[in-house]
């Protein structure tokens, strides 16, 4: 089978494939990001610990990172597109399910593991196809695309709360998986892009006796770049951006989940705590946006913008317990969402430039499984630290405390990288160095023995 060549067009239809991935992103990682707000509701209707009720976030958090991997093989042997419209219909029964409310274990196995393989099966597709549509604008275009995660938190916030005071949280639970079918709609309008390039050649071109043809091997190795490869796994540079991806993942679900806990602990009102979820999502926007149009400069290395984004997540965090009114924790909260939107905009391109675009769906799927470890353990740990102190501003400490092993792991990476590209040029350049000194002793070798041959005769 022949295909024609093809390269990201950088634009074109990639555009509907980038908004289509900005309303996917809304519906999966928006709705999970605001899930903070059916926490004490679901805690009094059980009676259960935070802890306990933490565990739903963390099942769904922990199966959308494990279920990576699936998706991402699912694409490869299938379409970015089915992918989707699958995790539209799974995300859509989870919420369905889930708001009879039977019991914990019926919430584990249902707004847990149906709604986290939904969004699994919705978020990796999605992102990763606005990769392969993108070359040189490629980070302005993931920035663009994972905006629909702040620009819908922004509204889900109050909607979210009305809802729950109009309908109770079983009802809007309910309403909320069927919003979520409109993934499936997403889905369909995210027409494949042929990656696969096989030339034409005759069979006057290949020599004979030379065995498999030039077109073969290229046949070959097309196959191969369409399989999913788990040798990612003993590259250090991916490991080392993995273990920075698990102690991300620790930290980052911890604050949706406990700001709105925190703000009814300072006694500040409901209609107050729902627009805190609104300012974090409108701040997040701006900071995905601006990061997005600046990575697209190439003015700064993206490993080191992603290194200085985090680090200055964490002094947010640190800071964001010394609140103690409305306005100061808005403040606080703002400063957490800005550069939590700048973090959000690249490192998913940081991923695509440590193992390059060939091997990128892989790495995308081994990267969110093994990142699943952080999100399985990150709001379970805060919630049991939280029921130890006694006070919510204890998870937001241990956050922030994380996401400095998080930037250890960033910059031995860049030292890594530099010590390979370093190597690699002396490499290059003593090639070229030693090429011209072998080839005079060859000649001069060769003259001589034309010379030797010359005195027999």
């Amino acid at each position: 089978m022949q295909t024609r060549d093809s390269n990201p067009p950088d634009g074109g239809y990639g555009w509907v494939v980038v908004v289509s991935a900005f309303i996917v992103m809304g519906l999966t990682a928006a709705v999970l990001k605001t899930f903070g707000l059916f926490f004490v509701e679901i805690q009094e209707h059980f009676d259960e610990l935070a802890s306990t009720i933490s565990w739903i976030t963390s099942i769904t958090i922990a199966t959308f990172h494990l279920g990576a991997p699936v998706a991402s093989s699912l694409c490869v042997k299938y379409t970015h597109r089915a992918v989707v419209i699958t995790g539209g219909l799974l995300a859509f029964s989870g919420m369905a399910l889930g708001c009879l409310g039977l019991n914990m274990i019926w919430m584990y196995a249902t707004t847990g593991f149906l709604q986290g393989l939904g969004i699994s099966f919705s978020w990796t597709p999605a992102i990763s196809i606005v990769s392969h549509y993108f070359s040189k604008k490629r980070a302005l275009a993931n920035a663009i695309a994972s905006a629909g995660e702040c620009a819908f938190a922004f509204t889900f916030g109050p909607f979210f709360q009305w809802l729950i005071s109009q309908y109770g949280w079983k009802g809007a639970l309910l309403i909320i998986g069927g919003t979520q079918l409109n993934i499936c709609v997403c889905g369909i309008l995210m027409r494949p892009l042929i990656i696969s390039c096989r030339p034409e050649v005759s069979h006057s071109e290949t020599p004979p006796g030379s065995g498999a043809s030039k077109t073969d091997k290229e046949e070959k190795s097309t196959i191969a770049q369409r399989t999913f490869n788990w040798m990612l796994l003993r590259r250090p540079e991916f490991v080392l951006y993995a273990m920075f991806g698990i102690l991300a993942a620790m930290s980052f679900f911890v604050p949706p989940l406990f700001l709105v806990p925190l703000s009814y602990s300072l006694g500040i009102d409901e209609s107050w705590t729902a627009s805190l979820l609104s300012i974090l999502a409108m701040v997040d926007f701006a900071g995905r946006l601006l990061c997005g149009w600046y990575a697209n400069l190439h003015l700064t290395k993206t490993v080191h913008l992603l290194t200085m984004t985090i680090m200055l997540i964490s002094t947010s965090l640190m800071l964001l317990p010394l609140a103690n009114n409305y306005l100061s924790l808005a403040i606080f909260t703002g400063f957490y969402g800005f550069f939590f939107g700048t973090t959000v905009a690249i490192h998913i391109t940081v991923l695509a430039e440590v193992v390059g675009m060939s091997d990128f769906d892989s790495a995308l799927g081994l990267f969110m499984l093994i990142r699943s470890t952080g999100g399985f353990l990150g709001p379970p740990l805060a919630g049991l630290i939280v029921d130890m102190a006694g006070d919510y501003r204890a998870g937001f400490y241990m956050a922030g405390a994380t996401l400095i092993l998080a930037a250890v792991f960033l910059v031995t990476l860049d030292q890594f990288q530099q010590r390979s590209e370093k190597g690699s040029h002396i490499n290059t350049k003593s090639e070229k160095s030693t090429l011209p000194y072998t080839s005079f002793h060859f000649l001069k070798h060769q003259k001589r023995r034309y010379q030797d041959n010359d005195v027999v005769v």
